[in-house]
């Protein structure tokens, strides 16, 4: 089991460093790169497996015990150590991200953007795999700190290369607001382990905050939560990420909305409520607020953009909906409660699934077309998706009720939850502003089904007004499922179901963590 954590965050290093050398003789295939990337598959299928293995390996009967610990002394000057370790909470994130730069890894090697090298190409994506699994395995605030940043010139670079029209704007925004948000951050985690003459986060989480002062604590919460906020991302420090969504290549939204966001939130919890939960009691009500408008701005953005005549992007779109959602991730952090921070931890993954799978939907339409405008999809469709390509249709419409939280289905739960944190919050929070926020994410519910929905008639049905196919001719052939993306897609629409119908197996593994977390590593 330590051995296995170990390998699954240092693997895809090793696995970069080797995409970028010659292939060997026997091994080239038709061409050298073709070689590459069946390596770039090959390198994330062993880390997937791995991943399962430490999964099956892990007691189940102990989920807020940290289990495949390394604990070897790095800087004794800074008592900076090097300790991976994984509970029930960074377990379901961490076989996410695996699973996710897989099939993003089996996706590439059938449909590879345009771009440079694809041996740069999947070197920059091993890299920023290694970057998220140790985001996920790490329990040293400085590691951490190197982790967080360490996604982000690969990051940059799959944008400011693979992407579409104005990718380099696009990067270029990326990477200055998450470093300006990481220069800040990295004052706060100093300001913690100086002051408490440790870096190590499972002591920290056990000292539960005593051992610093409340000012200490508001200060530390202050520039910490500033620099997973704008990761997050949380309103108003989102505006980034539209952008980034809609310059990226397909597989980089797919990693940027499935992972990299989720590294946010998971700083909030890891690091935050355990560590500062002082500073994070005076906090809490304003992240709540601001995570309540946040829930309802990325609705009434989405509703603007699927509207008729507003030329909305559907990428753009999805990316404005992630803000929302993960809005209902930071309310359910800010009640401060066991419920509420469950169901942040099962929105995160639900997002992570959900929205990987419509981005890959969408990067597949703009493939087809050449564009993810709405209106071009909407109206020149000719019997629009149920009637040109019906699978792809229908995998769209289940993702679309999947994310607008359909009973049944994995985004119900987490959001659900959520709301019932933030109806009964923390001791000593103000039940009626959390009221209020819950009302405001209840109402950002609605928004959600409204603007999804209408994406869903508008894409898979056509407009009403657009042309039909035995009035303008026959409709064009459009290409349905291929076998790559039904191997690329199934597994996460299959583990929307599951989480959805079997909820208990993720909080399961949650919910003893949380509390355990809560109570500052005493329950």
């Amino acid at each position: 089991m330590q051995f296995l954590l170990a390998f699954v965050v240092a693997a895809p290093l090793l696995g970069a460093a080797a995409a970028l050398l010659p292939p060997p003789p026997g091994l080239k295939g038709r061409s050298p790169d073709q070689a590459v990337l069946r390596h770039g598959v090959t390198v994330t299928g062993v880390i997937l497996a791995a991943a399962i293995a430490l999964a099956l390996g892990f007691d189940h009967d102990a989920p807020a015990r940290f289990q495949a610990t390394t604990d070897i002394s790095w800087i004794q000057a800074l008592n900076v150590r090097i300790h991976l370790g994984i509970d029930g909470i960074s377990l379901p994130l961490l076989l996410m991200t695996a699973l996710l730069f897989f099939l993003c890894a089996l996706y590439s090697y059938f449909k590879l953007p345009a771009g440079p090298s694809p041996k740069a190409f999947v070197a920059l994506l091993l890299v920023l795999e290694s970057g998220t699994l140790a985001t996920f395995a790490v329990l040293d605030l400085l590691l951490f700190f190197l982790a967080f940043e360490m996604v982000l010139i690969p990051m940059y670079f799959l944008i400011a290369r693979w992407g579409g029209a104005q990718r380099q704007a696009a990067a270029w925004k990326f990477i200055l607001y998450t470093l300006l948000g990481s220069v800040v951050m990295l004052l706060g985690l100093l300001l913690i382990g100086l002051n408490s003459g440790t870096f190590d986060m499972v002591a920290l989480a056990s000292d539960n905050g005593r051992g610093l002062t409340h000012t200490t604590q508001v200060l530390a919460v202050l520039a910490i939560g500033i620099g997973l906020a704008v990761k997050t991302p949380m309103w108003p420090l989102h505006s980034w990420l539209p952008d980034a969504h809609t310059a990226a290549p397909t597989v980089g939204s797919v990693l940027l909305a499935g992972v990299l966001l989720k590294m946010g939130t998971y700083g909030f919890v890891r690091i935050l409520l355990p560590v500062t939960p002082g500073g994070m009691h005076t906090f809490a009500p304003y992240l709540g607020a601001l995570a309540a408008i946040g829930i309802v701005y990325g609705s009434l953005a989405c509703l603007w953009l699927a509207r008729k005549g507003n030329k909305g992007d559907l990428k753009r779109l999805i990316a404005y909906s992630s803000v929302g959602h993960m809005g209902f991730v930071l309310l359910g952090i800010a009640s401060m409660t066991p419920t509420g921070v469950n169901g942040a931890l099962f929105a995160n993954i639900a997002h992570g699934l959900i929205t990987g799978l419509l981005f890959f939907l969408v990067g597949a339409l703009k493939d087809r077309y050449g564009t993810a405008d709405l209106d071009t999809l909407a109206g020149a469709t000719g019997a629009a998706l149920y009637g040109r390509a019906p699978r792809l249709g229908a995998l769209l419409a289940f993702a679309a009720v999947a994310s607008l939280g359909l009973p049944g289905l994995a985004g119900f739960w987490g959001e659900m939850l959520s709301l019932f944190g933030a109806f009964d919050p923390a001791a000593g929070l103000s039940r009626p502003a959390f009221l209020t926020y819950m009302a405001f994410g209840a109402f950002g519910t609605l928004l959600t089904a409204a603007y999804l929905l209408i994406v869903v008639r508008r894409v898979c049905m056509g407009d009403p007004a657009a042309p039909r196919p035995s009035e303008a001719g026959p409709a064009p052939v459009l290409a349905d499922v291929q076998h790559y993306e039904f191997a690329a897609w199934t597994p996460l629409a299959a583990l929307t179901v599951l989480a959805g119908l079997w909820p208990a197996v993720l909080l399961g593994l949650t919910d003893p963590a949380v509390h355990k977390l809560l109570a500052g590593g005493n329950a």
